[in-house]
C-alpha cells in the first residue's frame, strides 16, 4: 500500500533547525525524523513511499541520493576498504517518489499534486512527517475495510499540561481542567484514506477542513482511538524529549526493534472490498 508523506512544511517552531533544515530531516539519533517515520510504515510491510517536498526539498533529496547503510549500521570493513559489507540493511525495499507540491501549499493541495501517483490504488496511506506512534496501523486499515467510511483518522488524548477553560460571557469561569482529563481528542494524522476522497476535495482546500467536513455529513469519516504512544516534534523541548526516548531505547515507536511485539503487529492487511457510491 502507497504511503504519502507530507514533508513540504516550514517548522518554525523549531527555528533553532528550520533555518537549515527542514523539519522532517531533524535528526532523532543518526538518522532523521522522517527516517523513522518510514521504517516504521516499512516494519508493518509498506514500503512504497511517495514524498510531497516543499521547504528546503534538496535537503531531502540529498539524503537519500547519499544514504549510506554503513553509516548507521553494523558493517564488516576489509581489505584495505575495497570490500565493505554491510551486517544489516534498511531501505534497500523501499521505493520513493520525490514530488516538489509547492512552498506554500497545504495538505490538501500536496495530496492533489500527487493524485496521478495514486491512480489504481482503492486505498493509501498517508501522515504528516513530525509525528512518531506505535499504533498498529494495519489495524486502522482493517477498521477502514470493514467499514463504508472514505477515511480515518489516528485520534489521540493529548497529555500535556494544560487546562481546558470553559468562559461565560462575563469572563467568568465555567469549567477548568486537565486536558488529559477533558475527554478531548485531536486529530494525530496517520490517516487511511480511500480513493473516493479525491471526489470530496476542492482545489485550494485544506484536507482536514472541508473535505472532511463534507465526509462527516456523510457519515463516512472514523477515527482510530489510541492509547498508546504518539507525540509531535513540534518545539525544541519536544526534540529534547523523544532524542531521550530513543537514547534510552527501544523509543516507543520503534516497533521494529521490539521482538516480542513483532508477530502482533505484523497483522496481513485483509482485500479492500469494493463498495458503492
Amino acid at each position: 500500500m502507497k504511503v504519502v508523506l507530507f514533508c513540504g512544511g516550514f517548522g518554525m517552531r523549531l527555528r533553532e533547525y528550520s533555518e537549515s533544515t527542514p523539519k522532517p530531516m531533524v535528526p532523532l539519533g543518526y538518522r532523521p525524523i522522517l527516517w523513522h517515520i518510514m521504517r516504521y510504515y516499512a516494519h508493518f510491510g509498506h514500503t512504497d513511499f511517495i514524498l510531497c517536498l516543499g521547504y528546503k526539498a534538496d535537503s531531502i533529496k540529498q539524503y537519500f541520493m547519499n544514504y549510506n547503510e554503513c553509516l548507521s549500521n553494523d558493517f564488516v570493513f576489509s581489505n584495505g576498504g575495497k570490500d565493505v559489507k554491510p551486517l544489516t540493511t534498511d531501505i534497500d525495499d523501499w521505493n520513493i517518489t520525490f514530488v516538489d507540491t509547492g512552498l506554500t501549499a497545504s495538505i490538501g493541495q500536496r495530496l492533489l499534486a500527487v493524485r496521478h501517483l495514486l491512480e489504481g490504488e482503492d486505498m493509501f496511506l498517508a501522515n504528516y512527517a513530525d509525528g512518531l506512534s506505535d499504533v498498529n496501523v494495519n489495524e486502522t486499515v482493517a477498521e477502514l475495510t470493514r467499514s463504508n467510511a472514505v477515511a480515518s483518522f489516528m485520534a489521540y488524548q493529548p497529555t500535556q499540561s494544560f487546562h481546558v477553560v470553559s468562559l461565560g460571557e462575563d469572563s467568568r469561569v465555567d469549567y477548568i481542567s486537565p486536558i488529559a482529563q477533558s475527554g478531548l481528542w485531536i486529530n494525530a494524522g496517520y490517516f487511511v484514506l480511500r480513493s473516493e476522497i479525491f471526489d470530496y476535495m476542492r482545489p485550494g482546500e485544506e484536507l482536514v477542513e472541508q473535505p472532511f467536513q463534507r465526509l462527516i455529513a456523510k457519515d463516512r469519516l472514523l477515527a482510530h482511538r489510541h492509547r498508546g504512544f504518539w507525540a509531535a516534534m513540534d518545539t525544541f523541548k519536544d526534540k529534547q524529549t523523544l532524542d531521550e526516548l530513543h537514547a534510552n531505547g527501544p523509543a516507543p515507536w520503534e516497533v521494529w526493534r521490539q521482538p516480542e511485539a513483532r508477530e502482533a503487529m505484523r497483522k496481513v492487511v485483509p482485500k479492500t472490498p469494493q463498495l458503492a457510491a
